[in-house]
């Protein structure tokens, strides 16, 4: 049986915020500076101090039929190209351009869902957003996750 202590130095009792301060092994051929484990706390750290707030994966078809919802996928051309869109009602203006395209998300939208591939550029386009006055949420999971477990259409 594995016991917790065993593979870290977090003791079972700890909490979140010890997550993205765990110190774990830097071994360059077996591991990530950046390790999946300190990655996690602090997305639940941006979470919980509200930072950004989520939509889960499941919700995004229904919260597509509510009016005044608007998908924004932060993704490149060629990747919707090579992998598909989102949702069919998502607005694309990939991260490096939305500073400079701002005008173009809709300032009468109740709610703004941002997506990408994996979720660290949607984090950064909520933030963006949302320092502009804008209701944002990161769609939890992001495209890699929604589409895993639904069928996409080119």
């Amino acid at each position: 049986e594995l016991r917790s202590e065993s593979m870290s130095s977090l003791p079972p009792s700890r909490e979140v915020d010890d997550l993205a301060e765990l110190e774990l092994c830097y071994a360059p051929p077996l591991g990530s500076a950046k390790d999946p484990v300190n990655m996690a706390g602090m997305a639940a750290q941006n979470i919980i101090d509200g930072l950004v707030s989520i939509v889960d994966w499941k919700d995004l078809d229904a919260c597509c039929q509510e009016e005044g919802v608007v998908v924004l996928d932060v993704r490149g051309p060629g990747e919707i190209e090579s992998a598909g869109e989102l949702v069919p009602c998502a607005i694309n203006i990939p991260l490096n351009d939305l500073r400079g395209r701002i005008d173009e998300v809709p300032r009468d939208a109740k709610k703004i869902i941002v997506s990408c591939a994996s979720g660290q550029r949607a984090y950064y386009a909520c933030r963006i957003l949302s320092q502009n006055g804008f209701d944002v949420y990161n769609l939890s999971g992001a495209y890699k996750t929604y589409a895993s477990v639904k069928p996409l259409k080119n």
